[in-house]
């Protein structure tokens, strides 16, 4: 099997109105969703797909770089194509992790060609589901995010994770809310990534280690991303406190910064992104890491459901006790609650995806198991620039947010800096 084409798709669903979302230290402003979808074809006429990172940085690597290297060679095992670009190429660490997106697409072709789940290429199922946790809650007041943890829990999610920023009093209020509003049954994450992104008005680590202990009260699941990710040294701190669960890693930059995050046990729960972090390959290698040093690992999803899947076929190759949870963006509609409107997220897939009691059941079709909705491309054509800005007001500054979610920004950078 040869492959004769290599292609990426960059989509953008605009909201009709901006959305404005005001915040401890500013607001936010979100103006579109984007999203990526690669294509790769062989000679004997099967498709691979995967997801992608949503950036014309990404794009232009895949039409520059990673097609001319695939495109006409052979196809039999992945990795064999991986190890001699990496040691050229990919040697640059941006290049590498778009190459780990594309990669996913070799894995569905090649899985295709077999006959199997994709699973089966990278590592073998042991499981055929895997729990999923519903992932919405942005900056709103307390009673709003306890009314929408209510309507999640609903749909059948047994976790919500939301995304306080009001200030410690306000956010502690919110958790009080959240689990007075969802009983003692839902397992409660509070991604606290803004609280260090408020400019003059991020909360210390004296605040912070206050607000988990205080949360702790409600049981809460994880505590996710409290301080500046970089920053191992604090989490351990907070850590050997012992006051809740922490969770951290969508932010690590590279595999030595996961194992130093994992080996130097800051947290509980590590958290990747294999659409934009290092796709299978190091999610293979860390995930061992991860069960020696007794910890447990939850993905971070925040696109389409192909990068849901995508992310599902990887984890149902390992046991629950070590890959629990799997993220899950609730995208509202006309009949569901969820955070905001991304139809194309639904849409990419002819199917929907079965969720049962809370969990995704990861199809047994061959490669990903699903069928591609190509009909997206034309549906959504994309819109240039970044999709959402933090607006902060002491000191006064505006930053700009694109795709990756593995490039953090913090400390202040100049008036209209645009990340990833």
């Amino acid at each position: 099997m040869r492959i004769t084409s290599v292609r990426s798709f960059l989509l953008s669903y605009p909201f009709a109105e901006p959305i404005h979302l005001p915040f401890h230290g500013g607001h936010r402003t979100i103006l579109k969703r984007d999203a990526m979808l690669i294509r790769v074809t062989a000679d004997n006429g099967l498709v691979g797909y995967a997801p992608g990172p949503a950036s014309e940085i990404a794009q232009r690597a895949i039409e520059s770089t990673i097609a001319p290297y695939l495109e006409g060679h052979n196809l039999a095992d992945p990795d064999a194509l991986r190890i001699p670009f990496l040691d050229g190429p990919g040697q640059r660490p941006d290049l590498a992790k778009t190459y780990s997106a594309v990669e996913i697409a070799l894995y569905d072709l090649v899985a295709k060609a077999r006959g199997v789940p994709l699973s089966e290429m990278i590592g073998g199922r042991i499981r055929d589901r895997i729990r999923l946790y519903g992932s919405a809650g942005m900056y709103m007041p307390p009673v709003g995010y306890a009314e929408e943890a209510a309507a999640i829990s609903e749909q059948g999610f047994r976790g919500y994770k939301m995304r306080p920023a009001l200030g410690p009093e306000q956010d502690l209020e919110t958790v009080r809310l959240v689990r007075l509003a969802t009983g003692p049954d839902i397992d409660i994450m509070v991604d606290a990534h803004t609280w260090w992104r408020m400019g003059d008005r991020s909360y210390d680590a004296a605040t912070v280690e206050e607000l988990a202990r205080d949360m702790a009260r409600h049981r809460v699941a994880w505590l996710e991303e409290p301080l500046p990710p970089h920053d191992h040294a604090a989490y351990r701190r907070l850590r050997q406190a012992d006051h809740l669960p922490l969770a951290s890693g969508e932010h690590e930059p590279d595999e030595l910064g996961y194992l130093d995050l994992i080996l130097s046990d800051s947290v509980d729960y590590v958290q990747m992104d294999v659409c934009c972090q290092g796709g299978f390959a190091m999610g293979r290698r860390i995930f061992s890491e991860i069960a020696h040093q007794g910890l447990k690992f939850a993905f971070h999803s925040w696109g389409t459901a192909l990068e849901v899947l995508a992310a599902a076929h990887l984890g149902i190759c390992w046991p629950e006790m070590i890959v629990e949870w799997l993220e899950y963006p609730c995208y509202s509609t006309a009949s569901r609650a969820g955070m905001y409107p991304f139809p194309l997220a639904e849409q990419i897939l002819k199917e929907p995806l079965e969720i049962d009691a809370g969990d995704l059941v990861v199809p047994e079709g061959p490669g990903l198991g699903v069928a591609v909705d190509e009909a997206v491309i034309e549906r959504y054509p994309w819109i240039p620039g970044p999709w959402s800005y933090f607006h902060i007001d002491s000191p006064e500054q505006t930053l700009a947010v694109t795709s990756d979610h593995s490039l953090p920004w913090a400390g202040s950078p100049k008036k209209g800096n645009a990340i990833g």
